[in-house]
């Protein structure tokens, strides 16, 4: 069995190190190749009805609920104990993370009402809103290790913003709905309504919960030996799972590119993962946060589950692709934002450091 070790932990880092460049290479695959993304889109386990809504269970949401369960599994709840003792910059982030994005919106609705083409507006405004209404990813939490960050804070954040998300993703929709008209408004209206509380609750909550409870039952030290494994498949997974979302509004995209749409639509993009990021940063300057607590909350209210949006997005608004460009776009630009912050934060940390022996 150790033969197999050095392998797999080999390639366990190679996803992690390459994973941007494997997520560009799944969405050009997606653009050129999509028959397998869009048949992994039409498998279907049958139906579920809860809470007066009815919903098909596709493999792709199986999928997401994968990945929410291997997040769970990874989470320590006893780290949460001392989170909860000083909940100040949990709550401030909850709720700017989920004001944030609303602000955002609302501001790019003024600033887009002299755009020339008003449909191209409301996909953009669509495919934010999914962004705004997703809850903290978690792969935040590996952004915010990696950078020395309150690792309590990441786990918080990714926790409650998804226990909170059957409540907060609803909201979301029915704001951004009223900034957009006609089929654009009642779709979200639609799925805010009737769209989303089975979803949320079948692939985002039990899954976490599951893994959470999962992780006392298991045990540390059996989760330590599948950990390779779990982060393989959870890499691969994700991979997958943006390969095929991506197949339903790429290849229209790559056939025939709107150039003007594309670049609009990615400087919006940019804007709002800045936004957010110095959102982030700046809450931690107004509660006066640690170094560690300002990582966390930067790299929390940043990044965003847009796998969830994407699942959503595609089950919802098949007869709208462009509407998941937004999402795609976010998607790439969270992890370079990510790992420009992370960058930035370390040679800023190593000088306070270098500063504090010198004195």
């Amino acid at each position: 069995m150790d033969e197999h070790k050095g392998p797999a932990i080999s390639l366990v880092r190679f996803v992690h190190d390459q994973f941007l460049w494997l997520l560009i290479g799944s969405y050009a695959v997606a653009a050129i190749l999509p028959g397998f993304g869009v048949w992994i889109r039409n498998v279907c386990f049958g139906k579920i009805a809860l809470l007066r809504e009815q919903t098909a269970i596709t493999l792709p949401m199986v999928m997401l609920a994968f990945l929410l369960l291997n997040a769970g599994l990874g989470i320590k709840t006893g780290r949460l104990r001392a989170l909860l003792r000083r909940p100040l910059a949990l709550f401030a982030g909850l709720a700017v993370n989920f004001l944030a994005p609303i602000a955002f919106i609302l501001g790019v609705t003024q600033v887009m009402r002299v755009w020339h083409n008003p449909d191209e507006v409301h996909n953009i405004l669509v495919g934010l809103a999914l962004v705004a209404s997703m809850p903290v990813a978690g792969s935040s939490t590996a952004w915010s290790q990696n950078a020395n960050g309150d690792l309590a804070l990441s786990l918080g954040l990714v926790l409650f913003s998804t226990f909170l998300s059957p409540l907060t993703t609803p909201v979301a929709l029915h704001s951004v709905a009223l900034m957009t008209s006609g089929g654009y408004a009642g779709a979200l209206h639609e799925l805010a309504h009737s769209g989303t509380g089975v979803f949320l609750t079948v692939c985002v909550l039990v899954p976490s919960l599951t893994g959470i409870v999962g992780h006392g039952v298991i045990g540390e030290a059996r989760l330590a030996k599948a950990k390779p494994l779990l982060k393989l498949s959870n890499g691969m997974i994700l991979l997958l799972l943006n390969y095929s979302n991506a197949a339903v509004s790429l290849p229209e995209t790559a056939a025939d590119p709107d150039w003007d749409f594309l670049a609009v639509t990615l400087g919006i993009v940019i804007g709002l993962c800045a936004f957010l990021f110095a959102s982030g940063w700046l809450i931690a300057r107004l509660l006066k946060a640690d170094y560690a607590r300002q990582a966390s909350l930067m790299f929390g209210l940043g990044m965003n589950n847009n796998g969830t949006g994407l699942v959503l997005g595609s089950m919802a608004l098949g007869d709208h692709p462009r509407v998941l460009l937004p999402i795609i776009f976010y998607n790439l630009v969270q992890h370079l934002a990510a790992a420009t912050s992370a960058r930035v934060m370390s040679c800023r940390r190593q000088q306070e450091v270098a500063a504090g022996q010198m004195a």
